[in-house]
């Protein structure tokens, strides 16, 4: 089974969307296997996103995650990565019927983050569950 891991950004957290966004996932067939809210700190942002440390739009990054509660999961199944991330949809929120493009406001407030790869999948599951 791959796991992965999915971050309920400050933006969904302040709208009101948790219940939806987990809904989603849960009825594709993933597996919630650790769940927690938490409002990360500096420091973990950082080690979150250090391999966009240097580009233009590293620091509004850590400002936009640290500036509410996220809600840090680890989804488990067949093709979770795949799964979570066509579930997610583009970044920029433009492909209907996936979580961005239904309520996402945006690049920066776009609700979710899921691991890109087993390699990530597996850091940062590290950096927020340990």
């Amino acid at each position: 089974m791959e796991q992965t891991l999915v971050l309920i950004k400050p933006d969904a957290v302040q709208r009101g969307l948790v219940g939806k966004i987990i809904s989603r996932f849960e009825e594709k067939g993933l597996k919630i296997t650790a769940l927690k809210m938490e409002q990360i700190s500096q420091e973990r942002a950082e080690a979150h996103y250090r391999e966009h440390r240097g580009k233009a739009f590293y620091q509004d990054l850590i400002e936009f995650i640290t500036s509410g509660p996220l809600v840090a999961m680890i989804l488990q199944g067949p093709g979770a990565i795949e799964t979570v991330r066509r579930l997610m949809g583009d970044t920029a929120g433009t492909t209907p019927g996936t979580i961005r493009g239904d309520w996402a406001e945006g690049l920066t407030r776009n609700l979710v983050h899921g691991s890109d790869s087993p390699e990530s999948a597996a850091r940062e599951i590290e950096i927020f569950f340990g």
